[in-house]
């Protein structure tokens, strides 16, 4: 049993013991959305699609994947890989849809600390689910705020603690050897605040050689300030020591056993180990007449180790820097604004000016994964650099109601991102990679709400975002020759949104139209022995429609649905590469081709019953086909999902006991839950899991 299993358990244990009773309660709506930057203006009254998702309701999931909360979000689309040693596929209309690994496209937060680092690389694997309170999605062009690779924003919140404390154990078992158990205690005495969550996931995988653990801790100790200030510490810690890699299918591979593991991953033990450390304070100070001060400081610290397929072969060219990724990331940054709420020609006003800084410093370092007939081991250094990213942005925003139905919201954040390579692996065949580039940009936005009746919002809203290359991308040059692609150019794009919210005492409706146009739009140039290289194409267009509601009608029944309809494309035409081994582009992508990974239209549908002891639900989920690369000549066939729960609750003086059932997939239907996009040997397809079961137990304790 490793440290943080014990850590996990001891916390259970120490939780299950009798708490003091105390008074109070918080709910949802009295805590300020954080994703738009706004204190005194409810997400109802910003010229923004955003989204709220209370975590704190009773799920029957593992709680392991953010993406088993997001099925309801409009716009938004989270794929499962059923593999753990990459990340959950999250696109948000599209951007950061042709992500292969982790996040990009889309900037990540969790308890204010980013998750994205300054190139636009992020990761949702150390978002810890069990002390966590909600969920916050923005969308549109707002998201422009947030600097560099703003496609969209979502950021993690855990809850504060409150009187009276809380104490809850869960634990689930599943199938494919699925166990989880995690603990959470929150609570707050005097002047201090907790909320401490562990948990722990084990797996041996739906598909072969897919097995993986994760182990994870969140922490949020607040202190209460003079003045109604809070400071809270927020730390955290994540440690997935194993996770094999069954890499991609091809069509056929799928269509024949999707359950397997193709032989190079077994050859090779393809394999990735990740270890995150951080730590970051939260100062929220309200001072005199309206002002207000926000400030937040982390660092931290991400080390990986992956195992490649990378052919033997291939890593005989002097160039090339080897199977083995040993990569260290450490990460600070600080953020700090000024707030003021008060009046402008006698009308609510509400202004914000702040400034950002981050830095990301790498040392990635290649090995071969051979040592002679043995494969899948570290071998001989191929690779030795230091990166550095940096980034300094000023952003200001300002909300007025400038007449008695009217209110404006309009902001700009300029960004600087620059980026730094010192090459340590200099040989007589491998020169010098050393080289640096920087990257600035100014995005405006704006957006006017007309109020159309009590409860009925109409806005429109405009803007224009960025998205510079991330390391990884800028890590080899086209033409293969040494050094950075510093010739690629930040993508610019120019968002508008126009759309409708309507609520009433049962629920609430939203519908917006969008649209996206990208110039210089990033792409993969070739796939040549492990390396994938990337160029600017053009012209990108990404639009559609999005439409949510939620209502409960009678006394126990709820109803959900989502719906998108997205039409992305690119512009102009361009040459890419279309087969594996291909160093120079030479297959014609039309203009007006579908940019890959994107769904044409996606649904999701809830209908839960619940009563005092029992509960029951239906979900039904369904994605448009996938195009798998630029030339369009494979797609992942479209689906539709049911999905099944059931749960009774017993009730024992200040505890409750609830035990869950969730059945997946329950017509066990075969679909290729997530692709990989331009994947360079054919291997799109990353299978979605036949019919599952999650038997889950939980105890909770809230006197």
């Amino acid at each position: 049993m490793t440290h943080l299993s014990r850590a996990t358990l001891a916390l259970a244990l120490l939780i299950a013991l009798p708490a003091a009773a105390q008074d109070d309660a918080r709910t949802l709506d009295r805590i300020t959305v954080q994703a738009a930057r706004l204190d005194g203006v409810s997400a109802f009254d910003t010229p923004a699609s955003l989204d709220l998702v209370d975590l704190r309701e009773d799920a029957a999931t593992a709680g392991v994947n953010l993406s088993e909360r997001l099925g309801g979000v409009p716009g938004l689309l989270a794929r499962d890989r059923q593999n753990y040693a990459q990340d959950t596929q999250l696109s948000i209309r599209g951007f950061g849809a042709r992500a292969t690994f982790g996040v990009r496209g889309v900037r990540l937060y969790a308890d204010g600390i980013p998750a994205t680092l300054p190139d636009g690389q992020g990761q949702l694997s150390h978002f810890n689910l069990m002390g966590a309170e909600r969920v916050e999605v923005l969308r549109g062009p707002f998201s422009a705020l947030y600097g560099n690779s703003s496609g969209g924003v979502v950021q993690l919140s855990s809850a504060r603690g409150e009187a009276p404390g809380e104490r809850r154990v869960r634990g689930s078992v599943g199938s494919d050897a699925t166990r989880t158990l995690g603990a959470q205690w929150s609570g707050a005495q005097g002047g201090v605040h907790y909320n401490l969550a562990a948990s722990v996931f084990d797996t041996d995988g739906y598909r072969d050689h897919s097995a993986a653990r994760r182990e994870s801790f969140n922490g949020k100790l607040g202190f209460d300030l003079a003045g109604e200030g809070t400071l809270d510490l927020v730390f955290n810690h994540f440690d997935s020591p194993r996770a094999q890699d069954p890499l991609g299918l091809t069509r056929a591979q799928w269509r024949t056993d999707p359950a397997q593991a193709v032989a190079a991953a077994h050859q090779f033990n393809t394999r990735k180990s990740v270890r995150q450390d951080q730590l970051g304070l939260v100062l929220d100070q309200p001072l005199a007449a309206g002002h207000r001060l926000r400030a937040t400081a982390y660092a931290g610290s991400r080390d990986v180790e992956q195992f490649l397929p990378l052919p033997v072969g291939a890593q005989g060219n002097p160039l090339n820097s080897g199977g083995v990724i040993d990569l260290g990331n450490d990460q600070a940054g600080i953020d700090a604004r000024w707030s003021w709420q008060g009046e402008l020609a006698a009308r609510p006003f509400e202004a914000t000016v702040g400034v950002n800084a981050d830095r990301q410093r790498q040392h990635r370092r290649g090995y071969e994964n051979f040592i002679g007939a043995q494969w899948g081991v570290r071998g001989r250094p191929r690779r030795d650099e230091r990166n550095r990213v940096e980034n300094v942005d000023q952003y200001a925003q300002a909300w007025w109601r400038f007449a008695d139905r009217w209110s404006l919201l309009a902001g700009a954040r300029h960004s600087a991102v620059r980026f730094a390579s010192r090459d340590h692996y200099v040989t007589a065949t491998n020169p010098d990679d050393s080289g640096r580039v920087r990257y600035a940009e100014t995005t405006p936005v704006a957006g006017v709400m007309f109020d159309a009746g009590a409860d009925w919002r109409l806005y429109l809203s405009s803007g224009r975002g960025f998205e510079t290359p991330t390391f990884n991308e800028l890590g080899y040059r086209a033409d293969g020759g040494a050094g950075l692609a510093l010739d690629l150019r930040p993508a610019i794009s120019r968002h508008w949104e126009l759309g409708s919210k309507w609520r009433w005492s049962a629920g609430d409706l939203a519908f917006a139209l969008f649209r996206a146009d990208t110039d210089d739009e990033l792409s993969v140039a070739s796939n040549l022995g492990g390396r994938s290289t990337y160029r600017n194409v053009g012209r990108a267009r990404r639009q559609g429609a999005e439409a949510s509601v939620r209502a409960s009608f009678g006394e126990h029944w709820q109803w959900q649905a989502a719906w998108t309809w997205l039409d992305a494309e690119f512009r102009d035409g361009f040459l890419t590469c279309a087969r594996s081994g291909c160093a120079v582009p030479d297959t014609p992508v039309k203009a007006g081709a579908t940019i890959p990974g994107t769904a044409r239209q996606q649904f999701f549908g809830r209908l839960e019953w619940r009563s005092e002891t029992w509960s029951a639900a239906a979900e039904a989920v369904a994605q448009d086909r996938v195009s798998v690369n630029d030339i369009g000549s494979e797609q992942a066939p479209g689906y539709a999902l049911l999905h099944l729960e059931a749960a009774r609750r017993w009730r024992f003086g200040d505890d409750t006991l609830r035990a869950f059932l969730r059945v997946d997939n329950a017509l066990d239907q075969r679909y290729a839950g997530s692709v990989i996009v331009n994947e360079g040997n054919g291997r799109y397809y990353e299978p979605g899991p036949d019919r599952g079961f999650l038997l889950g137990l939980e105890w909770r304790r809230a006197p």
